[in-house]
Formats: structure tokens, C-alpha cells, sequence
């Protein structure tokens, strides 16, 4: 399938050095693959192959190169410098494009030696709006990203066995392969058990001094790993907004998956993990795209007033979203937040028959009706 962000992406190449950042095997390496198509003398370049990296580091190439795809550079000493100085001697008509693992994360780590010369687009994984604008979507569509995720590989296998032995390789690959690439990761066996509670506190905010008490190890080091399944784009945090929220709880971040496959719970738990990546794709994409900078968050205040997911736009509140499997109710958690500030609520029920309720912007929608008014 084509990946939405095809376009635009070879629409910034023209002006800037492009990354694309997102989990592992969600699909960068296809659409850089994809892109190259549409030049005529493309260069692709991975830092993993010793004959291309002797070709990176003597920075020869066939002087006829129009683009230059640059995969796992961040393994690459120095290599924020390295791209400054290819980009600022290139030639014009030489583009650059950078793909790589998610421990790159190139939006917080390019620092001051790239600002102003790179775009940023996240990939993420296959979304509803996606699979409408490619003739893709059917029947059981949510049914099916709720129950393996959005992953290219996994969504479009033939076989419900076959993608749960993907996933499992994929755990595997990441927990044994990325993970190494942190020097200080010296307790394996610990991150692994700290990855697999978490798989069961989707949706549940983050008690580090629980993990902690469980794993065996100190609650700094639980957020040492956290915060490093977070950087390798394993999970999200979603931290709760209260920048105009009245006795708003500074409570801690709620943890999801990027990948809903790794997500231990019941139904209703799976289809907020996957509403949450779809959000998050929908915030990452604005803000990519548009220069709306887009955040999800969470809202709560001390009265136990709460919503499940709030869109915020420059600061201010765009949207709130309520997730339910089958309530056809309008939840008291939008109508109290709708009621004290005025923002538009949206209650989003996979399984929807009828609407009750209504109430000025305030909406009971299908699930699979509101993902496809999304920006991505």
C-alpha cells in the first residue's frame, strides 16, 4: 500500500534534509525504497553494510547522484556533524533523506548543529484513514488493528498464526538487538520484566515504585528503562494536561504501545491502545505538516472528573475523546469538561447501534466513522 506521506516528504527533499523517524519495521526503509523510485540516479546507504560504510566515510559517490538515502546513520560517531557538513557543501540538485532504528529520534537529539536545515516525519503504523484513501478498508478493519496493530507486515498476513509469530520475532528483535545499542543496559533480564508489566498497565497511569517493587530494582532505574523503551518508539507516554484544568491531578503519564499487539488486557484496553496510536499519529502529522503543533494528553482533576484523550492544538484545547467498546451514554468525564470550559467532546464506541444525548458539541460516533475524519 502507499504511505500518505509520500508526497510531501518529496516536496520538503526539495528544500531541506528530510528524517523519518518511527518504530522498527513500520515501514521507512519501503517508502524511502519508494521515494528513490522517483529520481533517476538514487544512492541508498546503510551504516549497517561495512561496503557502505567505507562509501559514507570517504563521502565518494557517483557524482551523477541525485539522492542519497542514508539508513542507521545515527551508528555513525559524530554523524549530526557528519550530515551538517554534506548537506551545507552538497550540490543543488543532490537530496538527502534519513532513515534509521528509533533510537535515532531525531526531533530531540539533531540539536543546534542541524536546526533549520532538516524536515521531520514520523512514520507511524497503519491507520484507518490510511487504509480509506488506498481502497484497503473493510469490514472488521478496527476489529483488526485492535487486534494485531498497524504494523504493514503483521496487518496484511494471511494468517492471524502468522502474524503472532511476527510479533514475537519482532519482541524478540527488539529487547535483544536495539536494546545492546545502550552501553549502560547492564540488567537485561530486569528490562525485559519491566516490558513485560507494562504490556499489562495499558491505559493505567505509570507507578514506577510498583515496577520497581516488582522487578526488583530502584524506581530511577525503572524510569531509566522506560525512558528508554519510549526512545526506541516500544511505547508512548500520554501525560496529563492541566494548563487550564481547575484542580487538575499532576498525575503520572499513562503508557501504550505503538505496536497494539504487545498489549495484555481485555478488548476495551486493546481498542484504547489503538485509538492512542491513532491520535498520536493524527498530532505527529499535524505538527509535521502544518506547523500546528499538536500534543495528545490526558485530562483529570481531583473530583475524578476524566477523559480518556485530549487533542491540543498551540496550547489550546481542539478536542476531547472518550473510548468505549459499546456505551451508547454519553460519559459524565466529557460532559463536565464540556460544561466548565466549552471544548467539543467526542465519544468513540467501536461497537455503536444507536446515540443518545445530544448535546451542542458534544458527539457519540463510530469508531471507524471518527478515525477516518482524522488528519492521517
Amino acid at each position: 500500500m502507499q504511505r500518505i506521506q509520500k508526497e510531501i516528504i518529496l516536496k520538503d527533499l526539495k528544500k531541506k534534509l528530510v528524517f523519518i523517524v518511527g518504530p522498527r519495521q513500520v515501514g521507512k526503509t519501503w517508502l524511502s525504497k519508494e521515494i528513490m523510485k522517483e529520481y533517476k540516479n538514487p544512492l541508498y546507504l546503510s551504516y549497517d553494510s561495512l561496503k557502505d560504510r567505507k562509501t559514507i566515510k570517504s563521502e565518494i559517490w557517483p557524482s551523477n547522484t541525485d539522492l542519497i538515502v542514508f539508513d542507521e546513520i545515527h551508528k555513525m560517531p559524530k554523524w549530526k556533524t557528519y550530515l551538517k557538513g554534506i548537506f551545507d557543501t552538497k550540490k543543488d540538485d543532490l537530496y538527502i533523506l534519513i532513515t534509521g532504528s528509533a533510537s535515532m529520534n531525531a526531533h530531540r537529539n539533531a540539536g543546534d548543529s542541524m536546526a533549520g536545515r532538516f524536515r521531520l516525519h514520523h512514520l507511524m503504523p497503519i491507520s484507518i484513514k490510511e487504509l480509506k484513501l488506498d481502497n484497503l478498508l473493510r469490514e472488521g478493519s478496527v476489529n483488526k488493528l485492535t487486534d494485531i496493530g498497524g504494523f504493514p507486515e503483521p496487518y496484511f498476513s494471511k494468517s492471524k498464526d502468522e502474524s503472532l509469530l511476527w510479533l514475537n520475532s519482532y519482541a524478540d528483535t527488539l529487547l535483544r538487538e536495539d536494546i545492546f545499542d545502550f552501553k549502560y543496559i547492564d540488567n537485561f533480564k530486569a528490562i525485559k520484566d519491566v516490558f513485560e508489566l507494562i504490556r499489562t498497565k495499558v491505559g493505567s497511569p505509570i507507578s514506577y515504585s510498583s515496577i520497581a517493587e516488582n522487578v526488583g530494582i530502584s524506581s530511577a532505574t525503572v524510569k531509566s528503562y522506560i525512558s528508554i523503551l519510549e526512545s526506541l518508539y516500544i511505547i508512548f507516554l500520554i501525560k496529563p494536561y492541566t494548563k487550564k484544568v481547575h484542580r487538575s491531578i499532576l498525575k503520572e503519564p499513562k503508557v501504550y504501545f505503538y505496536n497494539t499487539g504487545f498489549v495484555q488486557g481485555d478488548e476495551g484496553v486493546k481498542f484504547e491502545n489503538m485509538i492512542a496510536v491513532s491520535l498520536l499519529k493524527h498530532a505527529h502529522a499535524q505538527t509535521d505538516e502544518t506547523g500546528k503543533v499538536t500534543i495528545l494528553a490526558t485530562l483529570r482533576n481531583k473530583q475524578k472528573n476524566e477523559v480518556d484523550f485530549v487533542l491540543v492544538e498551540n496550547e489550546e484545547v481542539k478536542e476531547m475523546v472518550e473510548v468505549k467498546l459499546s456505551e451508547s451514554k454519553l460519559s459524565e468525564g466529557l460532559k463536565y469538561f464540556n460544561s466548565k470550559y466549552g471544548w467539543k467532546g467526542y465519544q468513540v464506541v467501536r461497537d455503536l447501534r444507536y446515540a443518545l444525548e445530544p448535546i451542542p458539541n458534544m458527539q457519540i460516533v463510530k469508531a471507524e466513522e471518527y478515525l477516518k475524519t482524522l488528519y492521517i
